[in-house]
């Protein structure tokens, strides 16, 4: 499975080099750890979405999953805005919008344990 999702991001770079033109893109490294103690989180799967200038997800996008030391790397990301999920089993869900504008970029991604839920039943 890891090995389809691998090629299908490649092809997803591709068509997108192909269909761009001037475009400029940018090597995005990602790094998913535990807050609690800075380990790596294996078989995290990283969402990547375009945005645009209204903030709405557009269509495309890809996902990768992460190594056993955490790390995953997207090779050609159009410069704009990117939003990004992180999802692993046992950890909350992370997401967040980032401004995507260098030729290469290291994001960070620290997951939490879930929290307790309240209830006034207790």
């Amino acid at each position: 499975m890891r090995r389809y999702t691998i090629l299908g991001g490649l092809l997803l770079a591709v068509a997108l080099l192909a269909v761009a033109g001037d475009k400029q893109y940018c090597e995005v490294n990602f790094v998913v750890l535990k807050d609690a103690n800075s380990k790596p989180i294996k078989y995290a799967s990283v969402v990547l979405h375009p945005v645009d200038e209204h903030g709405r997800q557009e269509r495309g996008g890809m996902q990768l999953k992460t190594d056993s030391d955490g790390k995953t790397t997207a090779p050609s990301i159009p410069y704009g805005k990117l939003r990004v999920q992180v999802i692993a089993s046992g950890y909350q869900t992370y997401g967040e919008d980032f401004n995507i504008a260098e030729p290469a970029k290291e994001i960070t991604i620290k997951l939490k344990r879930p929290q307790d839920q309240y209830s006034i039943y207790k």
